[in-house]
């Protein structure tokens, strides 16, 4: 590869990473009202069920969107699986349930068509999309435009915050919500701090075949998204999940030669993870953590504020691991805005 094709490599994608504080702003300046509206409508008439569906970068969202419902509205809320109505005619009574589709492209036919099924099916049907024109937004009842912008390296960042943000917005209780605001602020803080021990990081990984990324409740979310971002870049096996499920068996995967990447701060999960890395450590295991520096790390310097809300962290922990498979893929001499085998829409049935 010539020295100018290496100065272009990930180019687009840090770019765009380094987008997302603006990309939020520009979200709650056109979609707040719109988004607060809905908050307000979904708390005075509530559905028996909120039901998600989604594919890749955008199902990690619902993972934390699903945390949220549960623990803000009191409400059972769970994962569609798009297969059943695709593959197998599945016709579901979805009378007074809340069927939301998130999809940065939203043109996935097998989304779609979900859509189509609930809405005949019954449900009340909403689409967060960045793309307001697409067939998603022609099928639902109604749309939030997710505003990230034109979006050019296939690995997605600044789409799934803005998936983050506009959730947050739509279910939090208020006194969550009403840090969103300030946010875009913590996030500058946040990527301009972890960029150097990020680099540092990446060289320790590069050489690896295989990650594990692990969180509890929200931080699970960024658990997932950060182990398919390595994939998508870096084409190493990574598997990202629940700490909780992790200690069910997989663990049994870790040893000197597979580093362990938590997410982590102070709050409800702080003593689960804790006692994580000090097994992970105990067997030998490289282990560091994103997070506010509650539970210790090895390379990576505390990049959160202390005292966030839980409900907020997936918004500002996966900005690090953006970075880190952006950093580890050009480590490795690949070019991260290009991943093989991958476009940017992806249509499955």
């Amino acid at each position: 590869m010539s020295a100018p094709a290496q100065r272009a490599c990930g180019r687009r994608m840090r770019r765009e990473i380094a987008e997302q504080p603006d990309r939020w702003q520009d979200l709650l300046a056109r979609e707040g009202d719109h988004l607060a509206h809905l908050h307000e409508e979904i708390r005075a008439h509530p559905p028996r069920l909120v039901l998600f569906v989604a594919r890749g970068t955008s199902d990690n969202a619902a993972v934390c969107a699903d945390y949220l419902v549960q623990t803000s509205l009191g409400l059972p809320s769970a994962s569609a699986s798009p297969s059943a109505v695709t593959m197998f005619g599945a016709r579901l009574d979805l009378r007074d349930v809340l069927l939301v589709a998130i999809s940065q492209s939203g043109e996935s036919p097998d989304i779609v068509s979900y859509v189509e099924m609930a809405r005949a099916g019954g449900a009340t049907t909403l689409a967060l999309t960045n793309a307001p024109g697409s067939a998603l937004a022609g099928a639902v009842h109604d749309v939030v435009d997710l505003h990230a912008g034109p979006e050019s390296a296939v690995a997605a960042t600044k789409s799934y915050t803005a998936e983050l943000l506009a959730l947050t917005a739509l279910i939090a209780p208020d006194d969550v919500r009403a840090q969103l605001d300030d946010l875009h602020s913590a996030a500058r803080d946040v990527l301009s701090a972890a960029g150097p021990a990020v680099v540092e990081l990446a060289g320790r990984y590069r050489y690896t075949t295989r990650v594990v990324t692990a969180g509890r409740a929200f931080s699970s979310a960024s658990a997932r998204e950060a182990a398919l971002k390595l994939m998508e870049t870096s084409y190493v096996s990574a598997h990202g999940m629940s700490a909780a499920d992790l200690l069910h068996g997989p663990i049994a995967l870790l040893d000197q030669s597979v580093p362990l990447l938590c997410f982590a701060s102070g709050g409800p999960d702080a003593n689960a993870m804790t006692e994580l890395v000090e097994l992970g450590r105990g067997q030998g295991v490289d282990v560091d953590v994103i997070g506010d520096g509650s539970v210790a790390s090895s390379t990576l310097p505390p990049l959160l504020p202390r005292g966030l809300a839980p409900q907020l962290r997936p918004l500002l922990e996966v900005l690090p691991a953006q970075l880190l498979a952006a950093e580890m893929a050009l480590a490795r001499g690949i070019d991260p805005d290009r991943p093989r085998g991958l476009s940017k829409v992806t249509r499955t049935y």
